[in-house]
């Protein structure tokens, strides 16, 4: 596919979105737009794989007899083999484009026009999807779809005040859908997933700071992404404490040529349904992912696990228990303290910094605060340099990057095993963006001068410096950048002699002029202007 019909795609489906628009919130509208999406892409990806099974035998799936004994015994194998596949399975009543179909009901009136009338497929299409997790029960692929459509409420009053009214708007979502071709035999790699991912891009945007608390900007996931996966083609593991909607996830499987395993936790429950939506719609087999809902400080998930690459961009400042009882945790008792209760980003740095396998790399974005603050953070912090010499490199980005917020952030980039055990590197990318109308945009080769420093340890005058563990001792271990890179510009000499003969000459100039207007005045009879 290319990137014409790739952007059409992506401007189908962003035009479908807008029919509830003003119904509801973006934030709101996002749930039904993307889980339509999600039930269409599911539809057509096992009515493809129940045909490759039944070519043999000449059968099409959507012509089998439900109701009859033959066609109860064919749909009954398929559902064995399609959910040992795909994870789930689906009647061929079910399919997408006959429940739209039925909803888009054509009738015929007295004078013999056609005329469109929307038929009732609420208690129908809550049916489908009910019945897609229920298909999975008992399963290997029962969590990872285990209410995946919670947040479709068909029966809110924000879409609709009357039945009538939330049966026809969801309709005609429906019925725009089943027109767009996923074309699910041609597209090139995870076209209809990136387009997916657009749309969430796009509510983002328009949600604010709910949204940013989820999606992390492309350009960002990009330049954690590389940094993983530096010298590196094949992953065993990635995994990230805080996925959202698990975009981070699928940009490191970009960079390198194979991820055995994808593994995240996220603690609000619609973007985790979000995340495993994403991963199945981006061709990742349910095998491969496991996604947990719950609260990783609290209640992590993965304790059992090391992983190849992390990569993060929790929430910022965020509040969390700091329970006493964390004294005690792996996680956080060899440091002596425990991250102050009122922010949270060294908690979920101790977090990785434990899940992180000896042969690691472990990338996440953080407030600068990280790289300064006192009292238990700078106890901490000394702990990662001194102790565990872990911090690998600090990277400065532009201000307001992300949705809902205009702070300055950093990444962390931390290993077991550092190469160049002596020293971190520093870079200020602080002021190579592009400034957009509501945020500031990294551009490529933004992110690939940032790339091209880290993994050759570059030293650019006021943009990065290597600086050894005795200089950061002597400050204190305290890591803010501009105490390591001078960005100071000098003032450029003005010579004042030069400037008063100018100034002179065009005194001169004026006088000049201003005799040659007199004698004019004068010609013609009238008053000077001066």
């Amino acid at each position: 596919m290319s990137d014409e019909q790739k952007k059409l795609l992506q401007s189908q489906l962003w035009a479908i979105a807008n029919i509830l628009r003003g119904k509801i919130s973006a934030n709101q509208f996002q749930d039904y737009i993307l889980g339509f999406i999600f039930y269409k892409y599911l539809s057509e990806k096992l009515e493809k794989k129940a045909n490759d099974f039944l070519k043999p035998d000449g059968i099409v799936f959507n012509e089998i007899d439900e109701n009859s004994t033959d066609g109860k015994t064919i749909l009954e194998a398929l559902k064995e083999a399609t959910v040992d596949a795909l994870g789930y399975f689906l009647k061929p009543s079910e399919l997408f484009t006959n429940i739209a179909k039925k909803g888009n009901a054509k009738i015929i009136n007295q004078d013999d026009e056609e005329q469109i009338q929307s038929t009732f497929i609420l208690e129908d299409l809550a049916n489908v999807l009910n019945s897609i997790e229920k298909s999975t029960m008992g399963s290997e692929s029962q969590d990872d779809f285990d209410n995946l459509f919670y947040d479709i409420d068909l029966n809110s009053t924000k879409i609709g005040r009357t039945t009538k009214d939330r049966n026809d708007v969801i309709v005609k979502i429906l019925t725009a859908l089943d027109e767009i071709d996923f074309d699910l035999d041609n597209t090139d790699g995870d076209v209809l997933g990136d387009a997916y991912e657009y749309l969430i891009g796009q509510f983002a945007a328009g949600a604010g700071q709910k949204a940013g608390e989820f999606y992390t900007p492309q350009q960002v996931s990009s330049i954690l992404a590389k940094i993983v996966t530096t010298r590196k083609s094949k992953l065993k593991s990635v995994y990230d404490p805080t996925c959202g909607s698990g975009s981070l996830l699928l940009r490191v499987a970009r960079e390198v040529d194979e991820v055995g395993h994808f593994y995240g936790q996220e603690q609000n429950r619609t973007t985790y349904n979000l995340a495993r939506m994403n991963m199945i719609l981006h061709d990742v087999n349910y095998h491969k992912f496991d996604i947990k809902n719950e609260d990783t400080l609290e209640k992590p998930q993965h304790l059992d696990f090391k992983f190849d690459a992390i990569v993060a961009n929790p929430p910022f400042s965020a509040k969390w228990s700091a329970n006493p009882l964390f004294s005690n945790d792996d996680r956080f008792s060899q440091y002596g303290r425990l991250a102050p209760g009122t922010k949270a980003d060294f908690a979920f740095i101790q977090h990785m910094v434990h899940q992180l396998d000896d042969n690691g790399i472990m990338a996440c974005i953080a407030p600068h605060g990280v790289l300064f603050r006192g009292a238990a953070e700078g106890h901490i912090r000394k702990f990662l340099i001194e102790d565990r010499n872990y911090i690998d490199a600090i990277i400065g980005l532009p201000s307001n990057l992300f949705y809902g917020t205009s702070i300055p952030t950093c990444i962390l980039v931390l290993k077991k095993c550092k190469e160049t055990p002596e020293n971190i590197l520093f870079i200020d990318a602080s002021n190579d963006f592009e400034k957009a109308k509501n945020q500031n945009i990294l551009r490529g080769e933004d992110i690939d001068k940032i790339i091209s420093t880290y993994q050759n340890r570059l030293v650019i005058d006021k943009y990065s410096n290597i600086v050894t563990l005795e200089e950061v001792k002597a400050n204190d271990y305290n890591l803010n950048i501009p105490k390591y890179i001078n960005t100071f510009e000098e003032a450029i000499e003005i010579n004042i002699e030069v400037i008063a003969n100018q100034l002179q000459l065009v005194d001169n100039k004026m006088q000049k002029i201003d005799k040659t207007i007199t004698s004019f005045c004068n010609e013609l009879k009238i008053k000077t202007p001066f």
